[in-house]
């Protein structure tokens, strides 16, 4: 597919179209990008957005509410909780309810972890596109930890689909929490040994280090939100700019950058890990503090009561067909949710007109404005350096044509 605003462009000798993808190994997705070059050298730089496309927000607009949310595990699936969580957010903003207290901590707890490993493949992948295939191997062997954990909490490694609107499908198995708190300590240890791989390696600091850079005041212009705009050294986080499921009292640090280019991207992504796990250590020790609670909520308007009261309370019954065959009662009105997703602003704007299905589902994905701005990041620099700027732009072809 070669780009329309290519074709008048005068002074063409030398130079010729590119087209590094859709099937390019390193776009990793079904992404791609009209490079227009001169040598090596990157000229024009325009990103191609639509191949991924399936319509979801379309067909959020036949589904019920609850029918949406295993969608939203297909947007960004390398951290498919985050976005589980910030649509129930949004519907439950909509209906006027908030879940209990011990569904809240499990919400952080498994928001973290897939943070953790969304930043995870992020490092790893951008490493091996770069070169450095060691860390990959490094870090990887944590991801799969963190896999066997949603295994346990969710019954699925990947799109797992455990939130619920008013709470979560179940509550976390008993060996959860060993398994965790060995996570806790040997994910340390290996991002310790992941940056005594690269953070002070000269080879990846001349592959990194000046590649991309943008000043905040280009980041705040495209919309960039996440480690992308920190890294420009904007500290904006919406755990703390504008805090939901009780963030503002959870302590952890906003990492940020100075100059937005690879290596600090990686810097800030490296040290969110690290407070992620704080994070995570802090939620193990609410839910004990806690104990044993429902992680759900008990107005069955909204969710399925429990198997035992359908079976024996007529009221219970009536409520479980009428949420199945009908689905909620929610009031007309329209909502906008955004939640601190591990690419950035993840955002939910849900239109109701009393229906059992949203009249209008919109999804703000982080990657979109990201994606777009490639050109002026690249433009005069190397083949070399576009696929170390890719690697780090994180870009997720689920989340950016849904």
């Amino acid at each position: 597919m070669q780009s329309l605003s290519f074709e008048n462009d005068p002074a063409r000798d030398g130079q010729m179209i590119v087209n590094l993808g859709p099937s390019h190994p390193a776009t990793h997705g079904t992404l791609q990008v009209v490079l227009q070059m001169e040598g090596e050298n990157i000229i024009k730089a325009e990103p191609v957005i639509g191949y991924l496309h399936r319509g979801v927000e379309k067909l959020g607009e036949n589904l019920s509410y609850a029918q949406f949310i295993p969608l939203t595990d297909r947007m960004n699936y390398c951290s498919p909780i985050q976005n589980n969580v910030g649509y129930v957010l949004a519907v439950e903003k909509l209906l006027g309810i908030q879940d209990p207290p011990r569904s809240r901590v499990l919400r952080v707890l498994l928001s973290e972890l897939t943070r953790v490993s969304d930043h995870l493949v992020c490092i790893g992948v951008n490493a091996v596109d770069i070169g450095a295939f060691s860390a990959y191997l490094y870090i990887f062997q944590e991801r799969e930890i963190i896999y066997d954990l949603l295994e346990m909490a969710a019954g699925q490694r990947l799109h797992t689909s455990i939130t619920r609107i008013g709470g979560m499908f179940r509550d976390i198995p008993d060996e959860f929490v060993p398994l965790c708190e060995k996570l806790l300590e040997s994910c340390s240890k290996t991002i310790d040994e992941m940056e005594s791989l690269l953070t002070h390696n000269p080879i990846w600091a001349d592959r990194t280090k000046g590649v991309g850079v943008f000043t905040v005041e280009q980041a705040v212009s495209w919309g960039y939100t996440g480690p992308c705009l920190r890294a420009c050294g904007l500290p904006h986080d919406l755990r703390r700019a504008q805090p939901y499921l009780d963030y503002e009292t959870y302590d952890f640090d906003i990492p940020v950058g100075t100059t937005g280019d690879v290596y600090d991207r990686y810097l800030v992504r490296t040290e969110e890990m690290r407070q992620s796990l704080l994070i995570v250590k802090q939620c193990l020790k609410r839910l004990k503090e806690i104990g044993p609670g429902p992680v759900i909520t008990d107005d069955y308007k909204v969710a399925l009561p429990p198997k035992d009261k359908v079976y024996t309370s007529m009221e219970s019954l009536i409520r479980h067909f009428k949420l199945v065959m009908h689905g909620m009662e929610v009031p007309v009105g329209e909502v906008y949710s955004a939640t601190e997703a591990a690419n950035g602003e993840l955002g939910f704007y849900i239109i109701s007109d009393g229906g059992k299905s949203p009249y209008r589902i919109h999804v703000r994905p982080p990657c979109y404005p990201i994606f777009n701005s490639i050109e002026d990041k690249i433009r005069g620099r190397l083949l070399a350096d576009f696929l170390a700027e890719m690697g780090s732009m994180n870009i997720i072809a689920g989340e950016l044509d849904r």
